[in-house]
C-alpha cells in the first residue's frame, strides 16, 4: 500500500514539472470530472496545496482516505494521479 501510494506521489511530480497556474477555478473545474475516489483527495488535498510539496499533501491525504475505507488500496494511486494533475492547477 505504501509503495502504491509513494510511486503515485512520484507521478504527481512529473506533472509538476511546468509553470504553476494558480488558478483555484481551473482547478476545482478539472476536479468537477474526476471520479468519486480521486474528488475525495482533491477535496482532503485543496485546502493544504500551498503549504508543503504537493507530494507529500496527496500522499498524506490519500493515506488518511486508504485507511478510512474512503479509497481502495487498489486504486489509490490513479485516483491520487488524477486528483494531483487538477491540484497542480490551484498551485
Amino acid at each position: 500500500m505504501m509503495k502504491t501510494i509513494l510511486a503515485s506521489a512520484a507521478l504527481l511530480l512529473a506533472f509538476g514539472a511546468g509553470p504553476a497556474l494558480a488558478d483555484r477555478a481551473a482547478a476545482d473545474a478539472c476536479a468537477a470530472g474526476l471520479d468519486a475516489e480521486a474528488k475525495a483527495i482533491y477535496d482532503a488535498s485543496i485546502g493544504a496545496v500551498g503549504s508543503g510539496s504537493l507530494k507529500s499533501v496527496v500522499t498524506n491525504s490519500t493515506k488518511s482516505l486508504v485507511a478510512a475505507g474512503t479509497v481502495s488500496k487498489g486504486t489509490a494511486r490513479a485516483s491520487a494521479t488524477a486528483a494531483g494533475a487538477c491540484l497542480q492547477q490551484a498551485m
